[in-house]
């Protein structure tokens, strides 16, 4: 078996021999391509460069002058600020309340039942001013005091009217009010009485305010309006006041009588 194993390799070799020989021979056939060269004598003589020409300036050149190149030589260095023209601003506002330590809320007694207010003054119908406070009263919707109210087509300023019998209903009488004696001074909203009359409930029950929605004078506010009681009612007469009635005179007033002359007597 040894002697085939080496008369096979023997062939295998001699066939890998000839085929390599045969492969030289190819590529030595194949013509390398022929290159032309120029010949630099063959080139016309060019011209030298004229003076100021941009061609003549080397690009190493351009890129030097074009990075040292100063844009504003005198505004290189920013320029002294004097110290007395700067001014400091306010510190802003907080962006919210969150961080703030609020004051705490007064604790009321236990026999508390309200502020009174005295000396109350209706700047509208359903507002009252006293004693530094602006109160609204809860549950109603005040009249405005230009407001203009319409019956039957006719307008007429409802405001007005509705200003002066809140001010004839209260007549400077003290009014308690569910107003914290330490509250911050503004428009607060509450509930108020004269005596245990219910100051909301009259203005809505007359018609001289409005009731606000789901309030407790919504029942009063739809009676007056079907009664077209205040505003939603004509508008009111004006009551003239004379001194005498019509058709009389007053009685003639006779001068007193006159004294006799006294004489002196004679000397």
């Amino acid at each position: 078996m040894r002697p085939a194993a080496m008369a096979v390799a023997a062939v295998a070799f001699g066939i890998a021999a000839l085929l390599v020989t045969m492969g030289g021979h190819r590529l030595a056939a194949i013509e390398a391509p022929e290159i032309d060269v120029i010949d630099e004598s063959d080139l016309p003589d060019m011209p030298p460069p004229e003076e100021g020409s941009t061609s003549a300036v080397e690009p190493e050149a351009l890129d030097a002058e074009a990075a040292s190149r100063p844009v504003a030589p005198e505004d290189i260095a920013p320029p002294p600020l004097e110290q007395g023209d700067l001014v400091r601003e306010a510190p802003r506002p907080p962006l919210s309340e969150l961080s703030l330590a609020l004051p705490p809320k007064p604790k009321m007694p236990d026999d508390w039942d309200g502020t009174t207010l005295f000396q109350p003054v209706a700047s509208a119908s359903g507002l009252i001013e006293a004693k530094g406070f602006s109160v609204a009263i809860a549950g109603v919707t005040p009249v405005d005091v230009g407001e203009n109210c319409s019956y039957e087509g006719k307008e007429w300023n409802c405001g007005t009217r509705a200003r002066t019998a809140f001010r004839s209903f209260l007549r400077s009488r003290a009014v308690v009010c569910d107003v914290p004696p330490q509250s911050e001074r503004g428009v607060i909203v509450a509930r108020c009485r004269i005596g245990k009359q219910d100051v909301g409930q009259w203005l809505v029950a007359n018609g001289w305010a409005k009731a606000e929605a789901g309030g407790p004078y919504v029942e009063a506010g739809k009676k007056a309006e079907a009664e077209k009681k205040g505003i939603y009612g004509p508008v009111p007469t004006r009551i003239e006041m004379t001194l005498t009635p019509v058709g009389t005179s007053l009685p003639a007033v006779e001068p007193p009588p006159s004294e006799p002359a006294v004489e002196e007597p004679a000397q």
